[in-house]
C-alpha cells in the first residue's frame, strides 16, 4: 500500500535533467475527478462485469503492460531502464486506484512526453547529414515484440536507421534531397509539438483504456469527449456548423461541407479555408486557435442549435499576411448521411438475361436512443433507412438484395434484431447469455418480412457484433448466401454506464463505461465469438487475421455453444450453394481484376513475413521498378488507373487538392469484390427462380393427377 516516492522522485530526475537546454514539455498531474472516476469504474468492473476481474497484483501488472505499450508500441521511445524501473512497480497500480492515487501513470506518461522531445530533436539533427544508400542494411518495420534498445547509443542508431528509411521512401517517391529534408523536419517539428499539447484528460484516457482493455477487449471508458464522439455515432447527427475539418501546418482547415449544412449554405466558405479564431455569439471575443488542437477547436465550434459562432478565416488562396475575413454561422443539426445506409442498383449480365442486384451498404448499426427514448416517431435508426430503401428497391423491380455490412463494427444489437426481420418476418434472431447463466432469446416482430426475395451478406474480417448477429442469422435461416472473409469474431454484449448517474453526482465529472455484460450465441446454438461468422462462398481480403480480430487478442472469451433456440428455417441455401460455388470458381480464374487482387494480397503477406526494409537504395528501386512494371502490365489489359506509387509522403503533407484527388480515386476504384457478390446474388436469383418454377411445374402435375 505504500505510495512508491523513490520511483515518482527518479522519473521526475530524469525527465529534468535529460538535454535541460531543450524546453521540457508541461508537467502532467492527475485530477481529483479522474482518481475517483478510476476508483468508481474499478467497482463497478469488479462486480457487474460479464466475466469479473478482481482489480489485484495480476491485473494491475496487465494494466503496465498495456499502457506502456499503448505509448510505445515500436519500441523507440523508452528504454530498457525505464521498463525496468516501470515494472518494479507493476504490482502497485491496483492499490493506487483503491487510493485515488493515480501518480503512477501520469509519471510514466510525463517521462514518455520528455522522450518524445528527446528523439524527435535526435531525429531533425540526423537531418543536417546526409546517409550513405549503397550500405548493406535494414530497418526492422515490426518491432512491436522487439528488445527495448539498452542504451542511448542504441537507441540513436535505432533512430539514425528510421530517418534513414523515411528519407529513402521520400526520395524513391521523387524528391530531391532539399524536398526530403523540408519534409521530414517538418513531419518531425509537428510530432514534437503534439507532445507540448497533450493534458490531463489526454493521460487519463490513455491509462483508462489500458486498464478497460485489460479486463476484456470490448470494456472501455469514454471521457466526456469520447462520449460525445460516441454518442454522435449512433445518432448520425450533432449540432454545428456542417464542415469536415482537418489539422494541417497549425492550421485548422475545412477539408469539405455536409450537404445542407450551414457552412455550404451560406457560401462563404470554401475548401481550403483556414479557421483562426473562434468567437462565441454575435459579439463575443474572437478566440485565437492557431496550434490549438483540433479536437478542441471542433468543440468550440459545436454548440447549441440556433446559436451563433463566427469563424475568423485566413482564406486558401492567401498566403499567411493575407486579408482575413469574420464568418457568421447559425448551428444547425447535421444529419451524417455519409455514415447512414444507402443503396445503388448493379446491372449483372447471366448467360442471355441482365439481373438487377439491389446493394444496400450499412456502415453501421446506428440507432438515436434518446429520440426513441423520447418516443419520437421519427427516430432514426439503421433498420428504418434499410426499410425504406427496400421499399425504393421494389418499386425499382430488383431480383435480388445485397448487404454490404464490410468494416461495419457494430452498434445496436437491437437494430440487429430489426435488420434481420426485415428479411425473416418474426422469429427469434439471437441468443443472449448473462453473467448468471441465463440464456434470453431475442426475437424478431414483424408481421411479415419486407422483402422476400433473393438476399445475400457481404462481410470481411472488419464486419463485428451486429454485422455477425445478422449475418449468422440470415445464415442459420438459410435465408440467403454469405460472401466475403471470415468475420471478426465479436460475441459479446456491452452497455454504457453513467458513473455520474451510478453515484447521483449532479454535473458531469466521471464519465461513462462501455461494459460486457452478455455473450450472444446464435439461433443454431453456436456463437460467432473468436471464430467470427463463416462465409458459405470465401472471397479474399487484405486483413491479417493474426493483427486484427478476436483472435488477436490476448483476453478475449473462448469459442463455446449453447442449446439451439426453436426456431424454423425460412430456406435451403444448401441444394443452390456448390452450384454457386462451380460457377464463382470458374469466373474468378478468367477474371484478371479478381486475380490481381491475389497478387496484391500475396505481395502483401510477402512484405508482413518480411518485416524488414531494406536501405540500400539500388535494392529499393529493383523493387519499385518490379512493382511499376506489374502496374504497366496491368495497364494494357484493364481500363483500370495507375495508383501510381509510393510517394513517402503521409496524408496531411501533400496539398489539400492532392489528397482529395488520392481519395475520390480510391471512391471510383472498381469494386472488384462487391461486384463479384453481386454476380453470385445475380446466380442465386436465377437458381431460385429455376427451384420455384420446377416446385410449381410439380404442383400442377399433381393437382392435374
Amino acid at each position: 500500500m505504500r505510495i512508491p516516492y523513490v520511483f515518482l522522485g527518479a522519473l521526475l530526475a530524469i525527465v529534468q535533467s535529460a538535454n535541460a537546454e531543450v524546453a521540457s514539455p508541461p508537467v502532467l498531474a492527475p485530477l481529483k475527478q479522474q482518481a475517483q472516476a478510476a476508483q468508481l469504474s474499478a467497482n463497478f468492473l469488479a462486480r457487474f462485469s460479464y466475466r469479473p476481474v478482481p482489480l489485484d497484483d495480476a491485473l494491475s501488472a496487465r494494466i503496465m503492460n498495456r499502457f506502456i505499450k499503448s505509448l510505445d508500441p515500436d519500441r523507440v521511445l523508452f528504454l530498457q531502464a525505464d521498463i525496468d524501473r516501470f515494472m518494479s512497480h507493476r504490482s502497485e497500480i491496483d492499490d493506487a486506484i483503491e487510493r485515488e492515487d493515480l501518480r503512477i501513470p501520469f509519471e510514466i506518461f510525463n517521462l514518455y512526453e520528455r522522450r518524445v522531445v528527446d528523439r524527435m530533436n535526435y531525429a531533425r539533427n540526423l537531418l543536417k547529414q546526409d546517409f550513405d544508400f549503397g550500405a548493406q542494411e535494414d530497418y526492422s518495420a515490426l518491432r512491436d515484440k522487439a528488445p527495448w534498445p539498452q542504451s542511448e547509443s542504441e537507441s540513436n542508431e535505432l533512430w539514425r536507421k528510421r530517418a534513414k528509411s523515411d528519407w529513402l521512401r521520400l526520395k524513391l517517391g521523387g524528391k530531391t534531397d532539399a524536398a526530403v529534408r523540408e519534409t521530414l523536419d517538418k513531419r518531425y517539428a509537428s510530432a514534437l509539438e503534439r507532445a507540448y499539447k497533450y493534458k490531463s484528460d489526454d493521460v487519463f484516457q490513455s491509462f483508462m483504456d489500458a486498464y478497460t482493455a485489460s479486463i476484456d477487449p470490448h470494456t472501455d471508458y469514454f471521457g466526456a469527449t469520447a462520449s460525445a464522439d460516441f454518442d454522435i455515432s449512433m445518432k448520425l447527427s450533432l449540432v454545428g456548423i456542417g464542415a469536415v475539418l482537418q489539422e494541417r501546418d497549425d492550421y485548422t482547415t475545412v477539408r469539405e461541407f455536409v450537404p445542407g449544412g450551414p457552412a455550404q449554405l451560406s457560401g462563404k466558405l470554401s475548401v481550403g479555408d483556414r479557421v483562426t479564431g473562434v468567437g462565441q455569439g454575435r459579439d463575443g471575443a474572437i478566440k485565437d486557435v492557431m496550434g490549438t488542437r483540433l479536437d478542441e477547436v471542433v468543440q468550440m465550434i459545436r454548440g447549441k442549435k440556433g446559436s451563433v459562432v463566427r469563424l475568423d478565416i485566413l482564406p486558401a488562396d492567401a498566403g499567411a499576411d493575407g486579408t482575413h475575413r469574420v464568418v457568421s454561422l447559425v448551428r444547425d443539426k447535421i444529419n451524417l448521411e455519409k455514415q447512414a445506409a444507402r443503396k445503388a442498383v448493379l446491372s449483372v449480365k447471366v448467360g442471355e438475361a441482365t439481373r438487377k442486384i439491389g446493394v444496400i451498404t450499412l456502415p453501421a448499426f446506428y440507432e438515436d436512443f434518446e429520440a426513441r427514448r423520447k418516443g419520437d416517431k421519427d427516430y432514426r435508426s439503421a433498420s428504418r433507412d434499410v426499410a425504406k430503401i427496400l421499399g425504393e428497391l421494389k418499386q425499382e423491380k430488383v431480383d435480388s438484395v445485397l448487404i454490404d455490412v464490410r468494416n461495419n463494427g457494430g452498434g445496436s444489437l437491437n437494430e440487429a434484431i430489426d435488420l434481420t426481420g426485415l428479411f425473416i418476418g418474426n422469429g427469434p434472431v439471437v441468443q443472449q447469455r448473462g453473467s448468471d447463466g441465463k440464456v434470453a432469446v431475442k426475437s424478431a416482430d414483424f408481421p411479415a418480412p419486407v422483402w422476400t426475395g433473393p438476399v445475400g451478406v457481404l462481410i470481411n474480417r472488419g464486419s463485428a457484433s451486429a454485422s455477425e448477429i445478422f449475418a449468422a442469422a440470415i445464415q442459420d435461416y438459410g435465408r440467403g448466401v454469405i460472401v466475403g472473409e471470415p468475420s471478426f469474431g465479436k460475441g459479446t454484449v456491452q452497455t454504457v454506464v453513467n458513473l455520474d448517474q451510478m453515484v447521483r453526482n449532479s454535473k458531469p465529472e466521471f464519465g461513462e463505461l462501455k461494459v460486457t455484460i452478455a455473450q450472444f450465441f446464435r439461433v443454431n446454438g453456436g456463437t460467432t465469438q473468436l471464430r467470427g461468422v463463416t462465409p458459405d462462398i470465401s472471397l479474399p481480403g487484405f486483413a491479417d487475421p493474426t493483427s486484427f480480430g478476436e483472435m488477436s487478442y490476448d483476453n478475449a472469451l473462448p469459442w463455446t455453444q449453447v442449446e439451439p433456440a426453436n426456431y424454423a428455417p425460412t430456406g435451403n441455401m444448401m441444394t443452390l450453394l456448390p452450384t454457386l460455388q462451380s460457377r464463382h470458381d470458374a469466373r474468378v480464374q478468367r477474371d484478371p481484376d479478381f486475380q490481381r487482387i491475389l497478387e496484391d494480397i500475396a505481395d502483401l503477406k510477402a512484405q508482413r513475413q518480411k518485416g524488414v526494409v531494406s536501405l540500400n537504395e539500388a535494392e529499393r528501386r529493383k523493387e519499385a521498378t518490379a512493382r511499376e512494371d506489374r502496374l504497366k502490365s496491368r495497364a494494357q489489359v484493364s481500363d483500370a488507373e495507375d495508383p501510381g506509387g509510393d510517394d513517402g509522403l503521409q496524408a496531411n503533407e501533400r496539398s489539400l487538392s492532392a489528397d482529395i484527388a488520392i481519395e475520390n480515386a480510391r471512391k471510383k476504384a472498381k469494386d472488384v469484390l462487391l461486384d463479384e457478390a453481386a454476380t453470385i446474388l445475380a446466380d442465386e436469383a436465377v437458381l431460385q427462380e429455376g427451384v420455384l418454377k420446377a416446385a410449381t411445374k410439380q404442383s400442377g402435375n399433381t393437382d392435374g393427377k
